[in-house]
Formats: structure tokens, sequence, C-alpha cells
């Protein structure tokens, strides 16, 4: 192999033969560490689907087709949800996965949205419309840096700012919303495109911020009264009544919960 082909090696920790580039890992094994070749199938096809969700939304965003693009995302967001998971089940794991799941993050809910968001009413306030969708996307990009590089050293239970799957599904339902009551509001408005705007604003601040989100990830399997159903019942009622309506409440009442749980994090170890 020429030299410079096994500094390339060496540099990148990748097999490379002049052409093509081969994935290799270590992982953790009973016996020690141990180097692998290639990557996991499932979850990697699952976070591609999640990948082309998000890219067929801005598309869409650019087409005038907002709906699409809102429903791309909502499947962007599922999969997203599905990857990690099936990646656990099958003990498929690999940081690898991390990485390419974070790329697929930034573009369907950290992109996409911004672009929605943009095409469906900033784009009326000039560059400040543009400043503002830009802030939440360099927010989201922020987040997901961030994750990443605290990966293994955070509590599970919580995220640290608010997912950036979640700030998009706001994004995302406020545009669902307004589509919704179209025949009562006035999109040229400027307090409503202003609202929108500020909205991203708010958003993406709420990614990098240092607010506890409860994850769901580590899910307490006691039993609990029958009587905590009740609530539960009455909110998919509520989404059920009107979905992107009840779907962006829950979602805000998910945003504002951070507050309440970081300020009874902090009380229990004061």
């Amino acid at each position: 192999m020429p030299k410079e082909h096994s500094e390339q090696k060496a540099s990148t920790g990748l097999d490379y033969d002049g052409i093509t580039f081969e994935v290799v890992e270590e992982e953790q094994t009973a016996t020690g560490k141990v180097r692998r070749r290639g990557i996991y199938l499932w979850p990697n096809l699952i976070t591609t689907a999640a990948l082309l969700s998000g890219f067929y939304s801005i598309i869409a965003s650019m087409n005038g087709q907002y709906l699409q693009a809102v429903y791309a995302i909502i499947i962007a967001a599922l999969l997203d949800g599905l990857d990690g998971r099936v990646a656990r089940a099958i003990g498929a794991q690999s940081a690898f996965g991390e990485q390419f799941d974070s790329l697929s993050d930034l573009l369907a809910f950290g992109v996409a949205p911004a672009i929605l968001m943009y095409s469906w009413s900033t784009h009326d306030l000039g560059r400040i419309g543009l400043a503002c969708c830009f802030i939440y996307t360099v927010c989201a990009a922020f987040r997901l840096a961030r994750f990443n590089v605290q990966i293994g050293t955070v509590d599970k239970r919580y995220f640290i700012g608010i997912a950036s799957p979640l700030a998009a599904i706001i994004v995302i339902c406020s545009v669902w919303v307004q589509q919704d009551f179209k025949d009562t509001l006035d999109f040229s408005a400027v307090w409503l495109q202003g609202l929108n705007a500020a909205t991203m604003v708010i958003v993406g601040l709420l990614m990098i911020s240092n607010l506890k989100y409860y994850s769901f990830k580590v899910m307490d399997r006691k039993r609990v009264p029958f009587v905590i159903m009740i609530p539960v019942i009455l909110i998919f009622s509520a989404i059920t009544y009107n979905i992107p309506v009840g779907i962006l409440i829950v979602s805000i009442i998910y945003a504002l919960s951070g507050i309440v749980t970081t300020l009874m994090s902090r009380k229990q170890s004061a």
C-alpha cells in the first residue's frame, strides 16, 4: 500500500484502498475490544428513510406543498424514534450509527422545519425572517453537537435542552394549525409573521438551553393508580378532536415542563 494511503488509513481509522472507504469500528466484547468492518444494516436503513423524509420535506416546502412537508417531518420524527430502539433491541449500536443519526436529524429537524417556516410565512419579513429561521437551524446544529459529546456522561432520564425532533414538531404544528384555519387567518398580517419568526427563535433557544426535559428513555415499571389514566384519555381525546391543535398544545406543555423539571431538580440538589 502506498505511503499516503497508509497515512490516510491511520489518520481516519478507515480502511482505504484508493477507491472506496470501509468503516472499521472497535466494539467492546466479553474478551476485549474487537475491530469490526462494515455497518449495521437495519438501524441505518431506518435512519436513511428519516433522512429521505427530511429531504422530501424541503422539496415540498420549496414547491409550496406545505402539508406534505409537514407530514414528511412527522414521518421523520417517527423513524428517528425507531432507529435507536431497533439498534438497542438487536444489539446493533455503533458510533457510526450515532453520527449518521445526528446528520439525519440536522436535515430533518434543523433544516427542513426552517425552510418550511420561511417558505410558509417569514419570507415576507425579508432578512429578519431569514435570520430567525437560520437561528433555529444553527441552534439545532449546536444541540445535536452537544448531545454527541455528552453521550455516556449525562443522566439518560433527561435531555439537556429540548430535543430537536420535538422542536421540529412545534414548528410544523404551528404551520399545520395555521393551514387548518386559513379561512379565518390573514397570512399577510405582520403580527402573525412576527409570531412565526419569534417561534423559530424561542424554540431554537430552548434547544441550546440547559433546561432538563424528561427523555422517556428510562420508564418506571411500577404500578400507578388507575385514575392516572383519566388525564391520559382526556389528552388523547383532545388530540383526536383536532389533531394539529392537540399535538401543538401537548408539545408546548412539554416545552414548558423543562422549566418545572429544572427548578425541581435544583431544589432537590440544594
